[in-house]
């Protein structure tokens, strides 16, 4: 099946640029970077896509077995790349598409000539045995998964705010809901699974090509000590701590994000 139909991918800016792909988080769709892309039309090919389960994805194209983890979305990345034949890629991705970008570019380095991490997390789970911090207990994870189980509509209403952060501006958490929603609840159930029992810390020290890590301050989802943990274990990494608070700096900062990727680049 054509990435093109099944991850709905839509193409903008110069054909002739180096190509930016683009990768939207939990939740999300290609639609969150609307106010970043503009930035690097001009001189860049900008690839978009939704994974399969969100947005204009095509619903019919998932499969338990080849999304049971986060190697079935890297593959999507990958076939992208190829059906599209991009080379020189530079990768931005948001939360836990940084890790799918860490896997995809460990398996193909040559396509990939840059990564960019937008509040990444290798693991969720706290592990006590080596003093990782990732942010929630096993116990707070398992009760946030039961809740979005039982009431996925509800979850999102009541979560999305909390993950956008930024009270004082109460229609971003309004856009996260309503994108929660529209992702189709059964796969996003599943990919929910994926994404908070992940472990990818073994993936970092095998990345060859170089990387940014945006870390936005007051991320419930990926705190500080998850950014610095990515850095340390990244090599050819730089770590940039932003003003941004919250998870989602591409809506609720989009200027900072851009400026942040253009000095690095």
């Amino acid at each position: 099946m054509s990435t093109t139909y099944r991850n709905a991918v839509s193409t903008l800016g110069s054909d002739a640029g180096q190509p930016m792909l683009f990768a939207h988080g939990y939740g999300c769709d290609q639609n969150m970077w609307r106010l970043v892309t503009p930035a690097f039309e001009k001189s860049h090919r900008i690839v978009l896509f939704d994974h399969v389960g969100s947005g204009k994805s095509d619903l019919s194209a998932y499969e338990d077995s080849r999304y049971a983890d986060l190697s079935g979305y890297a593959d999507d990345i990958l076939q992208i790349i190829h059906e599209h034949d991009l080379h020189d890629v530079v990768f931005v991705g948001h939360s836990v598409s940084a890790m799918i970008g860490v896997l995809a570019a460990v398996r193909e380095p040559e396509r990939f000539a840059s990564l960019v991490m937008v509040g990444p997390s290798p693991r969720y789970i706290d592990d006590e045995q080596d003093g990782y911090v990732g942010g929630f207990s096993a116990p707070d994870i398992s009760e946030l998964l039961e809740s979005l189980d039982s009431n996925y509509l509800g979850w999102s209403s009541a979560m999305a705010p909390v993950i956008m952060g930024n009270p004082e501006r109460p229609e971003l958490g309004e856009e996260l809901t309503n994108s929660f929603c529209r992702t189709d609840p059964a796969i996003a159930k599943k990919f929910a699974r994926v994404t908070f029992l992940s472990d990818n810390r073994k993936d970092l020290p095998r990345l060859r090509v170089p990387s940014l890590i945006l870390q936005c301050a007051d991320d419930v989802i990926a705190p500080t000590a998850v950014g610095r943990y990515v850095h340390q274990h990244t090599p050819g990494s730089t770590f940039v701590e932003m003003n941004a608070t919250g998870h989602c700096p591409n809506l609720s900062a989009p200027e900072e994000t851009v400026d942040a990727i253009k000095s690095w680049l």
